[in-house]
């Protein structure tokens, strides 16, 4: 009896409770703008009259300041109080939102969203700090899983229910949403006890040039598929350079960085940030491009788009446990090496199943999302736990917060830089289809010039029949070779897994 007793997991004090509620739901608030916004982007680029580069700065706006602030916000929240820190976040976050719904045009949504990123960024650390914090150590990892689980349930549903809204109402409702989830965000963080580790500070210097770095970068390639390579866009790629040299040479000399650089002289440190930025960077780039896709070239509603991933969803949630236990058993590098190759795989199929399934979700759509969603299953645990243990027990959650920024500047490059090459083979696909469908050398000429208004192309009223399906087949056609180049990259974050994780087996 006595044994069984000991057994039984101690349920949540009513703090513990209180903690993990406020931090499923501000985070999922984050979580949901990294994918929601997405379903969105084809009703705003109509309503605003955005071009390509527009719609990449809505999504990279967000991005660059969460992946620069990331680490900052940590610290902020350890300096002067996780709780406080976090609220804070979680208000900017709101006010941002509301911004964004009420945006009267292209420029000012862009700059609320660059808000919006600076509260997650507030937010997003704090979340787990908290729990870490509050949770008493023999309860501390349940209630990371419960938070993991229940923040996995909110983002599963929010491309689901983006896409509800965008269709019931406008695409504004997407960002209005956050405000009710915000208000009982604020209401719960009352019962919630506060938190902190004097002593710790932010790294500014390295949060500006990081900022700098990433941003210059993110323009130099998204005004070159707009412009060209021209003198601005030089500059830009200046900027950047400029800008992370400066962050490699202070993050060398200060204190407390907000890299620590020795981390990387480890081979699994490295090789598995390497796959996290291969990957995850793809990932970014087809959650971008693959809702307007759909809803452009195929015709899916905006909730049919935001339900098209959702088998993906499902089996990342039911099998990433069950892959990162037996990963902790046998080692994560075959894990490593088949997850990324099979999501690879599947990033190929999204684009190339329009060949062969003609639009029809069952064959065109269905089997690039399964095999997908196999490959995240297998590399998310793994990852996780391979980059955590990398830097040893006492340095787990700085490996797991620069790991996680990461991931997110993956995202935001990638956007950019398959931005530029979805641009320009769209140029390219739209002259020789709309040339096979019989339009005059006049409408090509006037559909090439509008190559960036991406699915927003307004033909002239003379066009001729088939022109619109040509236009349509020239953007699947750009969309394929995104989707092509994504694979490839998840096929290298495979060979990375392989060759970085060589010999390593699980910790002893």
């Amino acid at each position: 009896m006595t044994q069984q007793t000991a057994a039984r997991p101690s349920p949540l004090t009513a703090q513990e409770r209180w903690t993990l509620a406020a931090t499923v739901v501000g985070s999922s608030m984050a979580f949901l703008d990294g994918t929601v916004v997405n379903v969105a982007l084809a009703s705003l680029q109509a309503d605003l009259n955005a071009t390509a580069a527009g719609v990449q700065w809505v999504v990279n706006a967000y991005a660059l300041l969460l992946a620069a602030l990331t680490l900052s916000g940590g610290a902020l929240g350890d300096a002067y109080g996780r709780k406080k820190i976090y609220g804070l976040g979680v208000t900017i976050f709101a006010l941002a939102s509301l911004a964004c719904g009420l945006a009267p045009s292209l420029p000012f949504l862009i700059a609320a969203r660059a808000m919006q990123g600076v509260g997650a960024a507030l937010l997003v650390p704090g979340s787990l700090a908290m729990i870490g914090a509050v949770f008493d150590p023999a309860r501390r990892g349940r209630g990371v899983g419960l938070w993991s689980a229940a923040s996995s349930v909110m983002t599963l549903l929010g491309p689901v229910a983006g896409g509800v809204l965008v269709d019931a109402g406008s695409w504004r409702w997407v960002f209005f949403i956050n405000l009710p989830l915000a208000v009982g965000v604020l209401w719960l963080l009352r019962r919630v006890p506060e938190t902190q580790t004097p002593g710790a500070r932010p790294d500014w210097p390295g949060s500006a040039s990081i900022t700098a770095s990433l941003g210059g970068l993110a323009y130099a390639f998204t005004r070159a598929g707009e412009f060209g390579w021209d003198t601005l866009t030089w500059v830009s790629l200046g900027v950047s350079a400029a800008g992370f040299a400066f962050f490699l040479w202070h993050e060398a000399r200060t204190e407390k960085p907000m890299l620590p650089l020795g981390l990387f002289r480890n081979p699994v440190f490295a090789g598995t940030n390497l796959l996290t930025f291969l990957l995850y960077g793809a990932l970014g780039a087809v959650g971008l491009y693959l809702p307007l896709y759909l809803i452009g070239t195929l015709g899916y509603s905006a909730t049919a788009a935001g339900a098209s991933l959702l088998p993906l969803s499902l089996l990342l949630a039911g099998l990433s446990g069950w892959f990162g236990a037996l990963a902790d058993r046998h080692g994560p590098r075959w894990f490593l090496t088949a997850g990324p190759v099979l999501a690879g795989v599947g990033f190929a199929l999204l684009g190339l199943g329009r060949e062969w399934g003609g639009g029809r979700y069952w064959t065109a759509i269905l089997p690039g999302a399964l095999l997908l969603g196999l490959g995240m299953a297998l590399t998310v645990a793994p990852l996780s736990s391979a980059v955590m243990g990398s830097a040893g027990r006492e340095r787990s959650g700085v490996a797991s917060g620069v790991n996680n920024a990461v991931s997110r500047a993956a995202g935001l490059l990638a956007v950019a830089a398959l931005g530029l090459l979805l641009v320009g083979s769209y140029r390219g696909a739209l002259d020789t289809r709309l040339a096979a469908a019989g339009a005059t050398p006049a409408t090509r000429q006037s559909a090439v010039r509008q190559a960036n208004r991406l699915t927003d192309l307004k033909l002239p009223a003379n066009a001729g029949p088939g022109a619109e399906a040509a236009v349509k087949a020239a953007f699947g056609d750009a969309f394929g070779n995104v989707a092509l180049a994504s694979g490839a990259l998840g096929v290298l974050g495979g060979v990375a897994g392989f060759f970085f994780l060589a010999g390593r087996r699980k910790e002893g």
